[in-house]
């Protein structure tokens, strides 16, 4: 199905220079002089390389159908990362490329959404937040005000967080999985 490149969003399926990309990231250029265009990274889901790609807004693409299905994350093993899918309890792995850095926030009994192309995983859609613990959590530098200051600190599952001052090491908190910010305090 063709539509306009200014439709395509993250998690999109297309097809380009006859290989099949996920969309990963999305930004609208608005040059001071011509028209407006988009540049959109995606990634080759057979070879795991990325691109960026500059579309005018009236360039039209090619969107794939996919089927997507509800599945839970079962366990990694290396590089391969194992899916269940929840009516049939069919097994499949995938790369760990194929979920990029977000692969980090997988929590056992997971509930994710995989979408299939022509029958094969093509793309992972976890849930918008996860609850981790903080680990490590810098010192308050005494002087700071609250309104802007975020001391970095560091999750169980080793990402780095940049989070308010009056959360410390041990605390449980709702980080978006999408670009690993702080969210909220997680209610106990």
């Amino acid at each position: 199905m063709k539509i306009q490149a200014n439709q395509i969003r993250p998690g999109m399926i297309i097809e380009h220079e006859g290989r099949q990309w996920t969309v990963l990231k999305i930004q609208l250029i608005q040059p001071g002089k011509g028209g407006a265009f988009n540049q959109v990274e995606m990634r080759d889901f057979r070879s795991g390389t990325k691109t960026n790609v500059r579309w005018r807004t009236q360039d039209t693409v090619e969107k794939l159908t996919v089927e997507e299905r509800e599945c839970s994350y079962l366990f990694a093993d290396g590089d391969q990362i194992t899916f269940m899918e929840t009516e049939s309890y069919e097994q499949f792995t995938l790369s760990r490329n194929v979920l990029g850095e977000q692969a980090a926030f997988l929590q056992e009994g997971m509930g994710v959404t995989v979408d299939f192309l022509e029958g094969s995983p093509v793309t992972v859609t976890l849930p918008p937040t996860v609850t981790m613990r903080v680990v490590e959590a810098d010192a308050v530098v005494r002087g700071q005000t609250a309104a802007s200051s975020y001391k970095p600190g560091v999750l169980e599952n080793g990402v780095k967080v940049m989070i308010p001052p009056f959360i410390e090491a041990g605390t449980r908190i709702v980080v978006n999985t999408v670009d690993s910010s702080y969210v909220e305090r997680a209610k106990d």
